[in-house]
């Protein structure tokens, strides 16, 4: 198999949810100046074990070099290029209230290559307005957005109510992937990747898992 049969292979979902953190880990290490990384320091910048790393390393062909670790440079390079080949996915937010505003400013989009290129809302008193440097355009011109900008990406930041209708405008500009951010479940054609983040959603397992804390706690009290 040549190498670039290998970097078409496919990675367990596990592993490209964790490959972000590596990287993120990696860049502070780089700034830091720190040229190599054993798999335990790896893994404790990830909240992983060592063995986890190693194995979602190896799904890059990266492979550590015994009492030395791996080089920092080259890890970046390797994550960056699985994470996307390392060019630029202009990003375009749909809905532009607190939390769309919020996401407009994040630096980390541009950090990991996602520089927002657009923002659009369907509310009039929003149009016009400039947000981190950029005008909010109505949302009629969703679609000029995305051919002038070349956007890859769009972010659903409305509210729930208005989360299909963001949806299919994106579909409908020929966006491929869309992460939505708004409390509803949306329907995307099968050819468009779609990710779905719910705050609500999470707090609710955080607030799963506190209570098993509490209740192990209580029982073992009650055992003592």
């Amino acid at each position: 198999m040549n190498g670039g049969s290998d970097r078409r292979e496919v990675i367990p979902e596990a592993t490209v949810a964790r490959l972000p953190v590596y990287l993120r880990g990696l860049v502070e290490l780089a700034d830091s100046g720190m040229a190599t990384v054993s798999s335990v320091e790896l893994a404790d910048l990830a909240g992983v074990n060592a063995a986890n790393v190693r194995k979602d390393l190896s799904y890059l062909h990266a492979h550590g070099t015994r009492g030395v670790g791996y080089q920092v440079d080259h890890l970046i390079g390797e994550i960056s290029l699985a994470l996307g080949g390392g060019e630029p996915s202009p990003v375009v937010i749909v809905g532009i209230g607190n939390l769309g505003r919020a996401l407009s400013q994040y630096d980390g989009f541009v950090a990991g290559g996602f520089p927002v290129a657009g923002l659009v809302d369907a509310d009039p008193a929003v149009v016009g307005r400039y947000i981190g440097g950029r005008v909010v355009r109505p949302v009629e011109e969703l679609a000029d957005v995305v051919a002038e900008s070349g956007c890859t990406v769009g972010i659903i930041a409305t509210p729930s109510t208005s989360a299909q209708e963001a949806a299919d405008h994106l579909v409908a500009a020929g966006v491929p992937s869309i992460l939505n951010f708004a409390p509803a479940v949306v329907h995307v054609p099968e050819d468009v990747d779609l990710r779905q983040v719910d705050l609500a959603t999470e707090l609710q397992i955080l607030g799963y898992h506190q209570h098993r804390r509490m209740a192990s706690g209580a029982n073992a009290g009650a055992v003592g």
